[in-house]
């Protein structure tokens, strides 16, 4: 009994020993996948793109809750999905069911939703400029995360609501996680790609998720909404954002010691501001945006007056203009991988088309004919963003310093003035104008903005001819913290040449030469 008791004793301490050794070998080699470059890119992209995803479902998934919410806050019933309702309501008298489950929203009503709506870009719209200058200050995964634990919390809180005051200042919150959260993920992407080709590549994968939540979200609200309640679509994304945030603490490890002392200094965002092209391009991105940001308020109204249009169409109006836009972001690719010179052709063209896909919009008067101008604005966007982005950073890099963050917040400032004044000042237009001239106008104006495009056709020939980071470093540069060790380099060089004030002297003439706007400083390729 004894032999035999040690016997399975020992096999048992020898089958713990070979799965520990397994378990350590896995761990070694995942740490040793972990250190290589490529793979790492990737997964920065997929924590990338999984936070913008979650930020645009965020933005989109409470169309179809909110609207019957408030008005259930208004007739005292807030815990209850429409369906629970329905069955709750089933032994009452018939002439009751019908004001109970179907409810419109009073004037009243319309403003408070319409505010709600908007403050999430609108709190992004005025902590931008703050949390660009962050990013250049801090680099680019600790504002990720700070962006992903507001982004959850917010979330959490906007599931277990009550009041409407609760609502907006969740609403609000999300806002400034956005801020934070887009603003340093896609400056994180142009500091990690920063071949043209990769970077036009990594940024229209990213725009592709973003255009899925944002089409993704209504049903997926609705649908949970409709049959489980409130709380659900709201504690999913927030385990979706906890997950990212937990993956990116596990790849990039924020926290770990690293040279902070010596990061370079970016250009301050005012500086970026007042770039002639920097401000041409942030014109376009929100010029662009407008028709989207304002039609989305407006159009399943327009659409039950002029078409009579089934909720089921009213639901699912932008969900084929997924397809054109996906395929926009690829051409755009695709073309800007043989002919990155033309990044502002690309723009130009896909502004001329959303201006004449907005003014044939009222013309449409079925669902089948409102999908064309639909999907011709959805590929217009995606001509445009996805040439324009890479040309921020394009523009930082021959112009000023590398370092993406405040440019990328001057892109989200430029997204989050269309969407902010989408939900307020839309129905304010058509009520008082009317919807064709609505239409008709942000398609004026963004046939009559493609040409301004034609400034950026010199400096989109550009290229730096003498990069001293090309110099210092063995390897080509790889971002943010390449210069941070070109900079080490550069200091260890000149300590032993000059001393401690030489170091300083290198350190002042290479962030005055860096941000110099100085055409010498370049050549024509």
């Amino acid at each position: 009994m004894a032999a035999a008791a040690a016997a399975s004793e020992g096999s048992a301490r020898s089958a713990v020993e070979k799965l520990s050794d397994a378990m350590g070998e896995k761990t070694k080699q995942l740490g040793t996948a972990m250190q290589d470059t490529q793979r790492q890119r990737r997964l920065i992209l997929v924590i990338v793109c999984i936070a913008l995803f979650l930020d645009n479902m965020l933005y989109m998934v409470i169309v179809p809750i909110i609207p019957d919410y408030i008005a259930k806050l208004r007739s005292g019933e807030p815990g209850e999905s429409p369906a629970r309702a329905g069955e709750a309501n089933s032994s009452w008298p018939s002439h009751n069911k019908t004001t109970v489950r179907i409810r419109y929203p009073t004037e009243n009503e319309d403003i408070k939703i319409g505010v709600l709506f908007a403050s999430k870009a609108i709190l992004q719209l005025l902590v931008n400029p703050l949390s660009g200058t962050f990013i250049d200050r801090v680099g680019y995964d600790i504002p990720l995360l700070i962006g992903l634990t507001v982004m959850f919390l917010s979330t959490v809180i906007f599931a277990f609501a009550e009041n409407y005051a609760t609502l907006f200042v969740a609403r609000s919150l999300q806002g400034l996680g956005s801020a934070f959260a887009d603003t340093s993920g896609i400056a994180m992407i142009a500091d990690k790609y920063t071949e043209e080709s990769e970077r036009s590549r990594a940024l229209g994968v990213a725009l592709a998720f973003i255009s899925f939540g944002s089409l993704v979200a209504p049903p997926f609200g609705g649908i949970l909404y409709e049959f489980v309640g409130k709380q659900m679509p709201f504690l999913v994304l927030a385990c979706i954002s906890l997950i990212d945030g937990l993956l990116l603490l596990t790849v990039i490890k924020p926290f770990s010691n690293r040279s902070r002392e010596n990061m370079p200094v970016g250009t301050p965002i005012h500086r970026l501001m007042i770039d002639p092209y920097i401000a041409v391009v942030a014109g376009a991105l929100t010029t662009c945006n407008i028709p989207l940001a304002f039609l989305e308020p407006t159009i399943s109204t327009w659409m039950k007056k002029t078409m009579g249009a089934s909720e089921w169409e009213m639901g699912l109006t932008w969900l084929p203009a997924f397809f054109p836009h996906v395929l926009g972001v690829y051409i755009t690719v695709k073309l800007a991988a043989k002919y990155p010179h033309l990044q502002w052709f690309y723009g130009a063209l896909g502004m001329a088309i959303i201006g004449a896909s907005s003014c044939t919009v009222p013309a449409c008067r079925n669902f089948g004919q409102l999908i064309i101008p639909l999907c011709g604005i959805c590929f217009g966007i995606a001509l445009v963003d996805t040439a324009l982005l890479p040309t921020l950073a394009f523009l930082v890099d021959v112009r000023h310093v590398s370092v993406y963050g405040s440019v990328y917040a001057i892109a989200d400032i430029s997204y989050s003035v269309a969407y902010a004044l989408g939900p307020i000042v839309a129905s304010q237009i058509v009520h008082s104008l009317g919807f064709v001239q609505l239409n008709l106008g942000m398609g004026l104006a963004n046939v009559l903005y493609a040409p301004v495009l034609l400034f950026l056709k010199n400096v989109c020939q550009m290229k730096p001819s003498h990069s001293e980071r090309n110099i210092l470093l063995e390897e080509g540069p790889k971002g943010l913290y390449d210069t941070i060790k070109m900079e080490e380099r550069k200091g260890a060089k000149q300590g032993h040449l000059h001393g401690a004030g030489g170091l300083e002297n290198s350190l002042d003439s290479y962030h005055r030469g860096a941000s110099e706007e100085d055409s010498s400083d370049y050549e024509y390729s």
